[in-house]
């Protein structure tokens, strides 16, 4: 017996490839994964409870399917034990995130990405086996707040205190080459690429020389990072 409803697309237990990701909740996160995805070149089954984002979705999925995901049968009728990569990411039902879950580490599905509402959902996802934990909402609270903190265009933690800092070139640091600037022991970061107006970005050697309007990426300590961004 079938328990699920297909807008658009073929039939989704043939979704399963190397190159395709199932994405369970299609709340804003969720869509913005699957059509992330699906804008570069990865197959996406969708699938919700609800038929009106389904139906909204119809056509910018591969397959957009309404169902129960928290259902064994349903998920193992939509050949998710087949996928490789798989997305839970409801938001507004910890229960249901829990046992999806749950029944996707039971498929022993290699790689499982599941949105943790707070950190008590998080922890519970850890303790379950989860390798791939997401906060969306405290990973942004967090990156906002370090842009807030300098001249930062863009932000990224990589975890142990490490950072990638996207940000304009301090001006005292022009006009000389990078190893005259003697960087590492003048700020305790590295400048690893540079992108100058018109122009894509490029890796920096020791002879790169910085202009005024230069735009760099800059990895260090998180506290060396910003505070080499607000040299300004």
């Amino acid at each position: 017996m079938v328990n699920y409803k297909l807008f658009g697309g073929t039939n989704p237990a043939t979704a399963a490839s190397t190159d395709s990701v199932a994405v369970i909740g299609l709340g804003r996160f969720g869509q913005s994964i699957a059509l992330e995805l699906m804008a570069n070149g990865t197959d996406v089954l969708g699938i919700d409870s609800s038929e009106e984002i389904i139906q909204r979705l119809n056509g910018q999925l591969t397959h957009a399917v309404t169902a129960d995901a928290t259902n064994q049968e349903v998920l193992q009728q939509l050949s998710i034990p087949e996928f490789d990569r798989v997305v839970v990411a409801i938001g507004d039902n910890i229960e249901a995130s829990i046992l999806v879950t749950s029944l996707l580490l039971r498929f022993n599905v290699p790689q499982i990405w599941t949105k943790a509402v707070n950190e008590q959902h998080g922890l519970i996802l850890e303790q379950l086996g989860v390798e791939h934990v997401v906060y969306p909402e405290k990973d942004m609270g967090t990156r906002v707040a370090h842009l807030l903190r300098g001249s930062m265009e863009d932000y990224i933690d990589v975890g142990a205190d490490f950072a990638v800092v996207k940000t304009p070139v301090p001006q005292e640091i022009t006009g000389s080459s990078l190893s005259d600037l003697k960087i590492m022991t003048r700020y305790g970061i590295m400048i690893i690429a540079v992108k100058r107006e018109s122009s894509p970005w490029v890796y920096t050697t020791p002879e790169t020389v910085l202009e005024k309007t230069d735009i760099v990426l800059a990895s260090g300590p998180i506290r060396k990072v910003e505070k080499f961004s607000q040299t300004q």
